[in-house]
């Protein structure tokens, strides 16, 4: 199977690439630049030109996108929109265009009201929560679900949107120890990330899972970024939040059960292989 990932030079994308080809699929990484540290062919595509994107998707059974402008404030507000509106739109009509199978696209866990200056309507935080986009990265991102959700009407393929916590790659974990002293530190995405890795293996199940229409799932991480107890950080910081189910240990608050029912998403690496656990868990 020939699948197309946008983006696969980036922090995720390399890691997404390199595991497909393990899985022994035809990938093509289609982005804006090569560096060298995606293995392979590199596309080096304009998104933002439907003309490009067409020509990118020939051939291609799957599509996973994760191209963009990265995060809020990287680039003008105006321009990050513009770039990842255009990028996602062009990209869902280019896969329409050729017919393919299946997309897996990014959207982000910003969507759900990071950086969390306003409380959470409720935690563990899942699909449920009210949107509340505070960056013109995050309005994007979810316009990029609600645009998902009528190709998907139109088209019946199916489409799976990927919340995607903060990304991490290993060597990211040494940062981790200057967050403990001072939980107002990390608390705008609820102490929330990812492995780069785990991102991958979610991209992969979102190609492989039995489903139809237009899914989302949150992936993050089992874990927070912190040492202390989940419940202990949300009475802490945000005490008047309403609390849903058991929150145990140092769980998630970015819940990952949709993820795991949908795709059988099990998040395999977190901080504590890297970086010595202080209490010892």
């Amino acid at each position: 199977m020939k699948v197309v990932v946008t983006g696969g030079t980036g922090k995720a994308g390399r890691w997404v690439v390199r595991r497909l080809r393990e899985a022994g699929l035809d990938v093509l990484n289609v982005d804006w630049q090569h560096d060298g540290s995606a293995h392979g062919l590199c596309l080096v595509t304009d998104l933002t030109d439907p003309g490009q994107c067409y020509d990118a998707l020939a051939g291609a059974q799957a599509v996973v996108h994760l191209a963009a402008i990265p995060a809020p404030e990287v680039r003008p507000a105006a321009e990050t929109f513009r770039i990842n509106m255009l990028s996602t739109y062009n990209l869902f009509a280019a896969a329409e265009a050729h017919r393919v199978g299946r997309v897996v696209y990014a959207s982000s866990e910003t969507v759900l009201g990071l950086p969390f200056d306003d409380p959470p309507a409720f935690a563990p935080i899942d699909e449920t929560h009210p949107p509340r986009p505070e960056s013109s990265y995050s309005l994007a991102k979810l316009a990029g679900e609600t645009i998902a959700a009528q190709f998907v009407r139109r088209t019946g393929i199916p489409y799976v949107g990927l919340r995607i916590s903060n990304i991490m790659e290993p060597a990211d974990y040494l940062a981790f120890p200057g967050y403990w002293h001072d939980p107002l530190i990390r608390k705008w995405n609820l102490w929330g990330y990812v492995d780069a890795r785990d991102v991958a293996a979610a991209c992969e199940a979102g190609l492989t899972a039995d489903l139809e229409g237009h899914e989302i799932a949150i992936i993050a991480a089992a874990d927070t970024c912190m040492t202390r107890d989940s419940a202990d950080l949300l009475a802490e910081v945000y005490p008047d939040v309403p609390v849903r189910g058991d929150v145990r240990g140092r769980q998630t608050l970015l819940a990952i059960d949709h993820a795991q029912a949908l795709l059988g998403y099990e998040p395999r690496y977190s901080w504590t292989d890297e970086v010595p656990d202080p209490t010892g868990d």
